[in-house]
């Protein structure tokens, strides 16, 4: 299985730079939507409901102190991800790479893995609970 390292590394091999923040939203969607077409996570690691957002913790603290972030920053290899794996990845660019960091991370802020995860907490309090991907593959596959 990919890391989510291979997977943010693919996708700033096609957009080139982007913020840490819209590149976490990126790999969030891309694990979301993976779960649902292709009935799998896409990466391992945790992804925690974070003030901003989803954030996967490991992915922050490789890329952390820093507002832009590049291919060359991230210690991933794109070429474990398979055909339908960057298909996936490639989809998620197509709808939401146009977006800027901050209408990504309001959109999360819309939608059920993330409010739930959240629950008990105030807008701009921290936390760290998990969202699952059975939370994620429930509500993004009734889109």
């Amino acid at each position: 299985m990919a890391t989510v390292f291979d997977v943010a590394k693919y996708i700033l091999h096609q957009k080139v730079e982007m913020t840490a923040m819209k590149l976490q939203k990126l790999v969030y969607y891309s694990q979301a939507w993976s779960l649902v077409w292709d009935e799998k996570p896409l990466f391992p690691e945790r992804i925690e409901a974070w003030a901003n957002g989803p954030v996967v913790p490991d992915l922050y603290q490789a890329q952390r102190g820093a507002f832009a972030v590049s291919e060359t920053m991230i210690d991933g290899d794109s070429k474990k991800l398979n055909k339908d794996e960057r298909e996936t990845i490639d989809a998620v660019l197509k709808t939401y790479g146009g977006k800027s960091s901050q209408w990504l991370s309001e959109l999360t802020h819309l939608e059920d893995p993330w409010k739930n995860a959240r629950e008990g907490l105030q807008m701009g309090d921290r936390g760290n609970k998990e969202i699952s991907l059975a939370a994620m593959a429930e509500y993004y596959g009734s889109l």
